[in-house]
């Protein structure tokens, strides 16, 4: 089933149950100051959430564009973690709450595929609750979960927060066993890989406070009403219901990834593993290519730029890693004239505004792998040798000083010489790096404040103002005036 049909069924299942349709937001997340980009389906509905503002609807459904970088150095290794991705959702705003949720859900994923639904085995689908959820627990029994396949996990696991201050609650998750070819028998808490999470329905009825990770934050108390949101990865469903090892295989990735296969000359899945973590270090590099390139498209088609900083630079660094994960495979010559077009014929049925804005993506997207090849031609002779440097040294990581002339002086990113580094079993002194890094923004600041007054000794000039008195300036009036030299400097 094409990612696209898998969408197009989900959105009509709920509004056949009653939900309004709701378009997508954009990736940036303009209307929420604790985010770069939108990293969940229920982040345009938080207002609705925390009784800030009423609904239009009591019930929404959405497919909503995705960006999570948290692990960007995962691409490619597991099956799970990818960039850019679309989150299928369902939405009650005070409505309905658990006994609602889990049949609607269940409906949806187990009914054939002749009559709308996805068609999955029922004997394959693991929920996971949270530990003292009884409720959870006896609506899955009821649907015809036996209670070995029910599995309760803790708060890490099975309590929901977008990970910041804002509606958090227990969830349930849907795993599905791809097989014993992908890994260990004895469910979601055994192998992640073999048991692979599909739909969160997270019953949203808390408001959290600030804290880190997944545990450690308090619960200030409850909303104003208790509300449904759940995710299910639209590129999950496809992995399963295409019958593929992993996300970058669908129909919406895979192409990409042939495209740079063949301009690279390798094969794609050699001596491969049903497991993404055992694949070949060009399989890696293949699928962090397919994965960065369709994500530069979405965020450029989006509005966001490459730059040095927030989300221009998230969308600099991702760029950058596919064009170098292509030349480390052997192509030399500008790729993103070659894979980007694939990408946008994968996109495009689903967001035709990617054809017809084009020209504007590939514009910037071009003009940054130029850039890049530049930076990469000098700094990384630098860095070679730096590298062959402190080896022949004895030492074990680069230093603060040479990490911070590459970007200085090569304009080479810092990220880009931590991942290098790395692939060559050195560390970097990060620490030493950011301390020049704030040496050098207080010169330029201080620089930037002498540069307002041209460097020039400024006594004079106070001297006459404690004689005298201020200047009036009467330019908002006025075009023209008589004045009055006072003196020169």
């Amino acid at each position: 089933m094409k990612t696209a049909e898998i969408k197009r069924r989900y959105l009509a299942h709920f509004e056949a149950n009653g939900h309004a349709v709701v378009p997508s937001a954009p990736l940036p997340a303009i209307s929420d100051p604790n985010l770069l980009f939108v990293n969940a389906g229920m982040v345009q509905f938080v207002p609705y959430f925390l009784g800030q503002q009423t609904a239009p609807y009591r019930r929404a459904v959405s497919v909503q564009k995705c960006l999570r970088t948290p692990d960007i150095d995962e691409v490619g290794k597991t099956s799970r973690h990818g960039t850019f991705f679309q989150m299928n959702g369902n939405f009650s705003f005070g409505d309905y709450f658990k006994s609602g949720a889990i049949p609607l859900a269940w409906d949806l994923v187990t009914k054939s595929q002749e009559q709308g639904g996805f068609g999955l085995d029922p004997e394959r689908i693991w929920p996971t609750i949270y530990l003292d959820d009884d409720e959870a627990f006896e609506l899955w029994r009821s649907v015809g979960v036996p209670a070995e396949r029910i599995v309760r996990r803790g708060k890490a696991d099975n309590f929901w927060s977008m990970g910041i201050p804002g509606p958090c609650g227990p969830s349930s998750e849907l795993f599905y066993d791809r097989g014993p070819q992908y890994g260990r028998e004895g469910g979601p808490a055994v192998d992640e890989d073999r048991y692979m999470e599909f739909w969160n329905l997270v019953f949203m009825q808390f408001e959290r406070g600030p804290g880190v990770g997944k545990e450690d934050y308090p619960i200030l108390g409850e909303l104003p009403a208790k509300n449904i949101d759940t995710g299910m990865g639209l590129e999950r469903m496809a992995s399963i219901l295409q019958g593929v090892d992993n996300l970058y295989e669908i129909d919406e990735v895979r192409p990409i990834l042939d495209r740079a296969a063949e301009l690279t000359g390798k094969r794609y899945g050699a001596g491969a593993s049903h497991v993404a973590s055992e694949s070949h270090p060009d399989d890696v590099r293949l699928r962090v290519i397919a994965d960065h390139v369709r994500t530069a498209l979405m965020l450029i088609g989006d509005g966001v730029t490459p730059s040095n900083e927030g989300r221009g630079y998230v969308l600099r660094r991702i760029m950058r890693r596919a064009i170098r994960a292509v030349r480390l495979l052997g192509w030399q010559d500008r790729a993103l004239p070659e894979l980007l077009p694939v990408a946008r014929d994968c996109m495009a049925p689903s967001y035709p505004e990617l054809a017809t804005d084009f020209d504007r993506i590939a514009d910037y997207a071009y003009a940054e792998e130029d850039a890049f090849l530049s930076t990469l031609r000098a700094g990384t002779t630098i860095l070679d040798a730096a590298i062959a440097e402190t080896r022949s040294a004895g030492g074990a990581a680069l230093t603060g000083e040479k990490a911070f002339q590459l970007h200085d002086t090569y304009g080479f990113p810092i990220d880009l010489t931590l991942e290098i580094a790395a692939e060559q079993g050195l560390q970097v002194d990060a620490e030493g790096f950011r301390r020049l890094m704030a040496d050098q923004r207080a010169r330029a600041k201080a620089d930037a404040q002498a540069r307002k007054t041209g460097h020039t000794d400024l006594s004079a000039y106070r001297a006459v103002l404690d004689a005298d008195g201020p200047v009036e300036f009467t330019g908002y009036q006025e075009v023209s005036r008589e004045s009055r030299v006072r003196a020169l400097l």
